[in-house]
C-alpha cells in the first residue's frame, strides 16, 4: 500500500485522477473544475506522468500544448477510485446522498464490491489472511515502480 501511497495517495492527485475518469485532460480544465494552484496540479500531472500513469500528447504546436491522458497502468486505478468514493458515499455523505452516482452498462446504479477471481464470491475482510511471499525488496520493487 505505501508503494502506491506514494504515486496516488495526494488528495489532489485523486482528484485529478477522479477527473480524468470523467474525461477532462487538459491542464487548464483541471486548474478550473479543481481551484488548485497551478505550481501544485503541474507537479501533480508531471508525478503521475513520470510513474505511467497518464501519458501526454500534443494538441497544439504554436503554441505548445497537451492533454493528459490515462494509461492502461492509469485505467487500472478505476477500481480503486470506485471504492473510495463508495466508501465516501456511505461514510462522509450517507446512504443515498452523494451527488453523483456511476450507472453501468445494464442499467444499474453501479454498487463496487470485490470478489474473488478463483471462485466468484464477494471478499470480506473476514474472508482474508495475508500471508509473506517471496519477493523482491521493497526498495527493488519501489524502484522498478518509478521507471
Amino acid at each position: 500500500m505505501a508503494a502506491a501511497l506514494s504515486v496516488v495517495g495526494d488528495p489532489w492527485t485523486l482528484l485529478i485522477l477522479r477527473d480524468a475518469f470523467l474525461g477532462v485532460r487538459r491542464f487548464d480544465d483541471w486548474q478550473a473544475r479543481l481551484g488548485v494552484a497551478r505550481n501544485v496540479l503541474a507537479a501533480r500531472l508531471k508525478t503521475l506522468v513520470a510513474h505511467g500513469v497518464l501519458e501526454t500528447r500534443l494538441y497544439s504546436e504554436h503554441p505548445p500544448r497537451k492533454d493528459y491522458v490515462l494509461t492502461a497502468r492509469g485505467r487500472d486505478l478505476m477500481p480503486v477510485l470506485l471504492a473510495l468514493k463508495a466508501w465516501g458515499d456511505r461514510h462522509v455523505y450517507g446512504d443515498g446522498c452523494a451527488p453523483l452516482e456511476f450507472v453501468h452498462a445494464c442499467g444499474a446504479v453501479l454498487s463496487p464490491s470485490l470478489t474473488c477471481d478463483a471462485c466468484g464470491g464477494k471478499v470480506t475482510a473476514a474472508d482474508l489472511t495475508a500471508r509473506p511471499r517471496e519477493a523482491a525488496s521493497v526498495g527493488q520493487v519501489m524502484a522498478e515502480t518509478a521507471t
